[in-house]
Protein backbone atom coordinates (compact mmCIF):
# COMPACT_ATOMS: atom_id res chain seq x y z
CA UNK A 1 0.00 0.00 0.00
CA UNK A 2 1.73 3.49 -0.80
CA UNK A 3 1.07 5.84 2.19
CA UNK A 4 2.31 8.98 0.15
CA UNK A 5 -0.81 11.54 -0.60
CA UNK A 6 -1.82 11.67 -4.58
CA UNK A 7 -4.82 13.56 -4.51
CA UNK A 8 -7.29 15.87 -2.33
CA UNK A 9 -10.90 14.29 -2.40
CA UNK A 10 -12.96 16.66 -0.21
CA UNK A 11 -12.68 20.02 1.28
CA UNK A 12 -14.70 20.87 4.46
CA UNK A 13 -15.73 24.78 4.49
CA UNK A 14 -16.84 25.58 8.39
CA UNK A 15 -20.57 27.62 7.94
CA UNK A 16 -22.27 29.71 10.16
CA UNK A 17 -25.42 29.80 8.59
CA UNK A 18 -25.91 26.42 6.25
CA UNK A 19 -28.64 26.86 4.50
CA UNK A 20 -27.18 30.58 3.20
CA UNK A 21 -24.15 28.75 2.41
CA UNK A 22 -26.11 26.16 0.47
CA UNK A 23 -27.96 28.52 -1.49
CA UNK A 24 -25.00 30.56 -2.58
CA UNK A 25 -23.16 27.11 -4.04
CA UNK A 26 -26.68 26.14 -5.62
CA UNK A 27 -26.49 29.45 -7.50
CA UNK A 28 -23.38 30.99 -8.12
CA UNK A 29 -21.60 27.16 -9.04
CA UNK A 30 -25.04 26.44 -10.58
CA UNK A 31 -24.37 22.77 -8.38
CA UNK A 32 -27.05 20.28 -6.93
CA UNK A 33 -26.50 19.15 -3.57
CA UNK A 34 -24.86 15.94 -3.67
CA UNK A 35 -25.80 14.82 0.05
CA UNK A 36 -27.40 16.92 2.68
CA UNK A 37 -27.66 15.90 6.44
CA UNK A 38 -29.11 18.50 9.62
CA UNK A 39 -25.03 19.19 9.93
CA UNK A 40 -24.21 19.35 6.37
CA UNK A 41 -24.51 19.75 2.60
CA UNK A 42 -22.02 18.49 -0.03
CA UNK A 43 -21.51 19.38 -3.62
CA UNK A 44 -18.86 17.59 -6.73
CA UNK A 45 -17.41 19.84 -8.67
CA UNK A 46 -15.58 17.52 -11.48
CA UNK A 47 -12.56 16.23 -8.99
CA UNK A 48 -13.09 17.42 -5.50
CA UNK A 49 -16.17 17.62 -2.98
CA UNK A 50 -16.92 20.38 -1.25
CA UNK A 51 -18.74 19.83 2.22
CA UNK A 52 -20.06 23.05 4.09
CA UNK A 53 -20.04 21.92 7.79
CA UNK A 54 -21.97 23.73 10.60
CA UNK A 55 -20.07 25.44 12.84
CA UNK A 56 -20.88 23.28 15.95
CA UNK A 57 -20.27 20.07 14.11
CA UNK A 58 -17.05 21.53 12.74
CA UNK A 59 -15.67 22.38 16.26
CA UNK A 60 -16.43 18.20 17.28
CA UNK A 61 -14.90 17.46 14.12
CA UNK A 62 -11.53 19.01 14.78
CA UNK A 63 -11.40 18.98 18.63
CA UNK A 64 -9.03 19.99 20.09
CA UNK A 65 -8.69 21.92 17.57
CA UNK A 66 -10.44 25.60 17.21
CA UNK A 67 -12.60 27.02 13.98
CA UNK A 68 -11.66 30.41 13.50
CA UNK A 69 -14.62 32.92 13.35
CA UNK A 70 -14.97 34.36 10.08
CA UNK A 71 -13.60 38.12 10.60
CA UNK A 72 -10.33 36.60 12.16
CA UNK A 73 -8.78 36.60 7.78
CA UNK A 74 -8.33 34.61 5.54
CA UNK A 75 -5.91 31.65 5.08
CA UNK A 76 -6.47 29.86 1.78
CA UNK A 77 -8.12 30.28 -1.57
CA UNK A 78 -9.81 27.46 -3.78
CA UNK A 79 -8.91 28.49 -7.40
CA UNK A 80 -11.40 27.22 -10.59
CA UNK A 81 -9.98 27.74 -13.62
CA UNK A 82 -11.92 29.04 -16.34
CA UNK A 83 -11.77 29.86 -19.90
CA UNK A 84 -12.69 33.29 -19.58
CA UNK A 85 -12.28 35.65 -16.11
CA UNK A 86 -14.81 38.47 -17.85
CA UNK A 87 -17.24 36.69 -18.49
CA UNK A 88 -17.09 34.99 -15.54
CA UNK A 89 -16.94 38.18 -13.25
CA UNK A 90 -20.32 39.25 -15.26
CA UNK A 91 -22.03 36.10 -14.26
CA UNK A 92 -20.87 36.50 -10.86
CA UNK A 93 -22.32 39.80 -10.71
CA UNK A 94 -25.43 38.77 -12.21
CA UNK A 95 -25.89 36.65 -9.47
CA UNK A 96 -24.97 39.38 -6.86
CA UNK A 97 -21.87 38.30 -5.80
CA UNK A 98 -19.70 41.11 -5.29
CA UNK A 99 -15.73 40.75 -6.34
CA UNK A 100 -13.29 41.13 -3.78
CA UNK A 101 -10.58 42.32 -6.20
CA UNK A 102 -10.45 41.85 -9.95
CA UNK A 103 -10.12 41.10 -12.91
CA UNK A 104 -6.74 41.80 -13.36
CA UNK A 105 -3.31 40.53 -14.81
CA UNK A 106 -1.44 39.23 -12.49
CA UNK A 107 2.53 39.19 -13.04
CA UNK A 108 2.50 35.34 -13.44
CA UNK A 109 0.60 35.24 -16.43
CA UNK A 110 -3.03 34.84 -15.44
CA UNK A 111 -5.70 36.88 -15.34
CA UNK A 112 -7.69 36.56 -12.10
CA UNK A 113 -11.24 37.47 -10.07
CA UNK A 114 -11.91 36.88 -6.62
CA UNK A 115 -14.70 36.65 -4.02
CA UNK A 116 -16.12 35.17 -1.02
CA UNK A 117 -18.88 32.92 -0.06
CA UNK A 118 -21.54 33.28 3.07
CA UNK A 119 -18.63 31.94 5.77
CA UNK A 120 -15.77 33.96 4.30
CA UNK A 121 -14.03 31.42 2.05
CA UNK A 122 -11.93 32.81 -0.65
CA UNK A 123 -12.46 31.38 -4.22
CA UNK A 124 -10.52 33.19 -6.97
CA UNK A 125 -11.52 32.10 -11.05
CA UNK A 126 -8.54 32.14 -12.78
CA UNK A 127 -7.49 32.30 -17.03
CA UNK A 128 -4.27 32.09 -18.39
CA UNK A 129 -2.86 34.96 -20.49
CA UNK A 130 -1.22 34.34 -23.64
CA UNK A 131 2.08 33.92 -23.98
CA UNK A 132 4.30 36.55 -25.12
CA UNK A 133 7.00 35.78 -27.27
CA UNK A 134 10.48 37.24 -27.03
Amino acid sequence: MNSAPNKIETITLFAEDLERSKLFYQDVFSLPVLFEDQDSAVFKFENMLINLLKIPAARDLIQPGVVASPGAGSRFQLTIPVDDVDAACDQLKARGVELLNGPMNRAWGVRTASFADPGGHIWEIAQPLPRSEG
